[in-house]
């Protein structure tokens, strides 16, 4: 009996880190390398360099009714989220050709990002292994490269609109004009 607890314990102790490993304000946002829609890709740490904050609003799938909405949002109220030094992106776990064909389809003036092994999504906690879908998170990134807020409650019709203001609250500089 006393082995089975020491057992139970031992995974306990040993599961805990796992278990509180979910990103939260403050800490270093994971780098990572994603291609976007236009077919550049994109680094964390490259823009953080150029002394850009990142946003970056994670969706489910392509071509589908909220992401959509999300997607179109991010368009037209782009020109307010330009107002900062940030660069700013939707990201799926749907393949590039996907996110290309998605962005073309909406217009986008900005790249969607891919993410098709879900390596990034899973270092940011926002993989759903049973959809094999983002969940629908918006993280914002510091030029300092920590993360400054984590939205867990999109409202897709009004997420560009809704990030502009929240880059406002966090203090992000404005663009150099």
């Amino acid at each position: 009996m006393k082995r089975l607890i020491a057992c139970v314990l031992t995974s306990l102790v040993f599961l805990t880190p796992a278990l509180s490993a979910e990103l939260k304000v403050g800490d270093a946002a994971p780098d990572f390398s994603m291609v976007g829609s236009d077919g550049k890709t994109y680094t964390l740490s490259e823009l953080n360099k150029q002394g850009k904050a990142v946003v970056v609003a994670w969706f489910p799938r392509a071509f589908t009714g909220g992401c959509t909405k999300e997607c179109q949002s991010f368009k037209s109220d782009g020109v307010k989220m330009r107002d900062y030094q940030v660069a700013y992106f939707t990201a799926s776990n749907d393949p590039a050709e996907q996110n290309k064909k998605f962005a073309e389809s909406l217009g986008a003036d900005y790249p969607i990002l891919s993410d098709p092994d879900s390596s990034v999504s899973t270092k940011y906690g926002v993989f759903n292994p049973e959809r094999k879908a983002a969940l629908r998170w918006t993280f914002y990134i510091g030029a300092d490269g920590k993360i400054l807020a984590i939205d867990k409650t999109v409202k897709t019709e009004t997420h560009g609109a809704d990030v502009a203001s929240k880059l406002g609250e966090l203090g992000v500089a404005k663009s150099k004009k």
